[in-house]
């Protein structure tokens, strides 16, 4: 039996929401798996694929082997094929899709025996964190976090009218490199400052205020931090609020940022923060990109042809 799915990008954090809110993004990688007798065939294609792992270090065939182990089944052999189109390593989140993905997948051709819950136990368990991969496996906006040692979410609406510019610098910033300059406490002041921010956020969100959601998105726990890993991006973000944003935020460690906008004045957003970059000497591609609201999707049954020899 093969199977094929199709599993969003994510933006993390929100500017406020540290490791709690997530949403999904209408970009996405697209996985397709295929039990065989034994060995691995694995095929990558498109964005950084000389950047992915074709082999058993990849996170998708660990995620696939995680649902196996879970289901006290023999892990058999693979067919995958991953055609990638979100950035690796630039914040959109390229693991938890493939975390997302992989599992979806895996628990698909198993016949469903694991419930949307129980996959998104196994992902935080694999990410570390539920805000990304929550997205990834519900869509839209997701609000989550672990409470008495179990991963609890509120999926909350999306304002109908959210258009988000993506602006990928071309230099990538590793999720363990960006944590390494937060520090081990924060002052008062601006832990409440947060509070009042993500309780802002939450507002705007569910009234569907997008002026609010702007104004909500200023965070001080941890972009000031993160935004010095990288020339020009406070003036890259500043170029993108001046050309019209409402809000322009890290997406998730970054380095890519995120401008949140009204529908019909995204226009201007993505050549400002680009040009704000180029003149700090980093180029930047930007896409815009509405939000997901589905989720990670089966999409297919497909016949996949011959890839060849197994891996060794």
């Amino acid at each position: 039996m093969a199977v094929k799915v199709r599993v969003p990008a994510t933006t993390a954090n929100l500017g406020p929401g540290f490791d709690s809110l997530g949403m999904a993004l209408q970009l996405y990688n697209e996985i397709e798996l295929e039990l065989i007798d034994q060995g691995l065939q694995f095929e990558v294609t498109g964005v950084g694929a000389d950047m992915i792992p074709a082999t058993s270090e990849n996170v998708i065939y660990k995620a696939v082997q995680c649902v196996f182990d879970q289901l006290g089944r023999r892990r058999p052999g693979l067919r995958l094929r991953l055609h990638n189109a979100v950035p690796v390593t630039r914040g959109l989140g390229s693991s938890a899709a493939a975390i997302v993905g992989g599992l979806v997948a895996a628990n698909e051709v198993c016949h469903r025996p694991l419930s949307s819950d129980h996959l998104l136990e196994l992902a935080v368990r694999m990410e570390g964190h539920p805000d990304n991969v929550a997205a990834a496996l519900l869509g839209g906006i997701v609000v989550s976090g672990r409470v008495g040692g179990k991963t609890r979410h509120v999926k909350l609406p999306v304002p109908r009218d959210l258009v988000c510019v993506v602006v990928v610098p071309e230099v990538p910033l590793p999720t363990k490199e960006s944590r390494k300059v937060l520090p081990g406490s924060v002052p008062f002041e601006d832990a409440v400052h947060n509070v009042n921010r993500v309780a802002l956020l939450l507002g705007a969100l569910a009234t569907g205020d997008l002026e609010l959601v702007g104004a909500a998105m200023e965070d001080v726990l941890h972009e000031p931090y993160r935004m010095s890993l990288i020339p020009g991006m406070s003036r890259a973000a500043e170029a993108g609020r001046e050309s019209g944003a409402l809000g322009v935020v890290l997406s998730g460690s970054g380095p890519t940022l995120i401008a949140f906008c009204r529908e019909g004045t995204e226009s201007p957003v993505g050549p400002a923060i680009a040009r704000a970059w180029s003149e700090a000497g980093l180029k930047a591609s930007w896409m815009v990109l509405r939000p997901d609201l589905r989720g990670v999707t089966v999409t297919g049954v497909p016949h996949l042809e011959p890839m060849g020899p197994p891996a060794r």
